[in-house]
């Protein structure tokens, strides 16, 4: 077969046996399943064209195998992420292969939503009713009265009942096939078999979503031999989880949303921007705080503005030709706790979104401070507003503290909400990341649909500026 990789080379560096034979557990169904897709792939002729998507658990492993495009998903999002493949390129022929932790716990809601928009994705649904990578844990599925780690005397009433995912996806508008198969003798494996090939056929024909559930052996944490494990599955769960075609419905073929443009006037007519180039105010890479890759993180409580103060350092940075990223975290924030955004500016690329280990921090409260605090690294700066943190922690001697009553310059202004702005003017003065007409050119362009406020953010980053000029006068 030619969607199997003739040597598995990702499995144990593909030496002797190994390198051809999968690394599954004895009886388990993931073999076969994958041998049915790679078959079936073959025998539509679209190999070249399949993007298989494999998220958390046993079901990430199919990219060892099947040699087609493959994407691994955070756990549960497979189906977002085949929406984004399917959109981006709707003539890819998108498989989802998903486990039931996986597709019935944490990713019920991105397969519920999945299946209602009906889009032509094919999702192969594994059900072996445990948690089978993580350690035999009760699943979505796990049958009434089966003992697993954490239902070690077995799943009773108060753990609800098990999830019958095959007829729930079938009460949904927008799968047009759906069935239930399992693996147990030479039967079924060709029910499966056969199930699989018209899930991806139908995709192929642009008719609509087609969702196949597999009931799978796992002799493994069944406790069981794999001969064992097949009659329990023939026996136990088909009882609960019956076989058969849940849904089928004739389709036309619908699906035609023509060849994606990724043209780059396309796009800035699309997002509403702009192929003006902006003015560069600096004259290079502001290496003095870093030669290559410089990250700042900005923290506060919710409506301190730390994710505003982000965005407007990241856009400067682009508008003056570096690579930069902004990457939100919304933390507790309602209960007082702290929201912290990270920013990087890269003089080639940004490698990694995420500040460990900042240059430079604004806080704007005593929590974000004490807890991001400690994270700057030796030479660092830290601006803080004073009005609100009036005791900074231990830190190392090397670190500077910059402290600017944010929030009070902000009252005298007559509007609270532009202390984020006065921080900026401030943690622009204490850094010199970039020239303050930078800073100022990205603010107009944020506001310039909302001009009336513009004389005031930038009276509120003049204020910045001038407070941590003072401060670092008298230092």
């Amino acid at each position: 077969m030619n969607a199997f990789y003739q040597k598995f080379e990702r499995h144990a560096h593909g030496e002797g046996l190994k390198g051809h034979a999968t690394h599954y557990c004895a009886g388990c169904g993931h073999g076969l399943v994958h041998k049915y897709i790679a078959e079936a792939i073959d025998e539509l002729g679209v190999q070249d064209r399949t993007v298989a998507i494999s998220p958390v658990g046993c079901s990430v492993f199919l990219y060892f195998y099947l040699d087609v495009g493959n994407t691994q998903a955070a756990h549960g999002r497979a189906p977002a992420v085949a929406i984004g493949h399917k959109v981006a390129n709707p003539n890819a022929i998108v498989l989802s292969y998903q486990g039931d932790g996986d597709l019935a716990s944490i990713g019920l809601a991105e397969i519920m939503q999945a299946c209602q928009l009906g889009m032509p994705i094919t999702f192969i649904f594994v059900n072996n009713a445990i948690y089978g990578m993580t350690g035999g844990q009760m699943a979505p599925t796990t049958l009434p009265g089966q003992k697993t780690t954490t239902t070690p005397d077995g799943r009773g009433k108060l753990a609800g009942d098990p999830l019958r995912m095959a007829e729930i996806v079938s009460q949904i508008d927008g799968p047009i096939y759906v069935e239930r198969c399992a693996l147990f003798d030479a039967k079924q494996r060709m029910r499966a078999k056969k199930a699989i090939k018209k899930a991806l056929t139908l995709q192929v024909e642009n008719r609509g979503l087609a969702f196949v559930e597999i009931l799978s052996e796992c002799p493994t944490h069944l406790k069981m031999t794999p001969v064992e494990a097949e009659e329990w599955v023939k026996n136990e769960m088909t009882r609960y989880f019956p076989l058969g075609v849940k849904k089928d419905e004739t389709v036309e073929p619908w699906f035609d949303l023509g060849t994606p443009t990724f043209k780059a006037d396309d796009v800035v007519r699309v997002l509403g921007g702009t192929n003006t180039k902006p003015t560069r105010f600096g004259d290079g890479f502001p290496a003095h705080v870093d030669e290559r890759d410089i990250e700042i993180k900005f923290a506060g409580a919710g409506g301190d503005g730390a994710q505003t103060i982000a965005m407007l350092t990241t856009r400067t940075a682009i508008n003056e030709g570096w690579d930069s990223t902004h990457i939100p975290s919304y933390g507790p924030e309602s209960r007082g706790g702290t929201s912290y955004a990270d920013v990087h500016i890269a003089h080639d690329e940004v490698l990694s979104p995420s500040s460990p280990h900042p240059h430079l921090l604004v806080a704007f409260n005593a929590p974000s401070l004490d807890k991001f605090g400690p994270t700057v690294r030796k030479g660092g700066t830290i601006v803080y507003d004073s009005s609100v943190i009036d005791k900074t922690p231990e830190l190392d001697k090397s670190i500077r503290l910059v402290g600017v009553p944010c929030t009070e310059i902000a009252q005298e202004l007559g509007k609270r909400m532009v202390k984020n702005v006065v921080a900026l003017g401030a943690m622009q003065a204490a850094t010199d990341l970039f020239p303050a007409e930078s800073f100022l050119a990205t603010l107009r362009q944020a506001l310039k649909a909302n001009c009336s406020v513009l004389d005031l953010n930038e009276e509120a980053f003049a204020r910045g500026q001038a407070a941590c000029e003072g401060v670092l006068h008298h230092a």
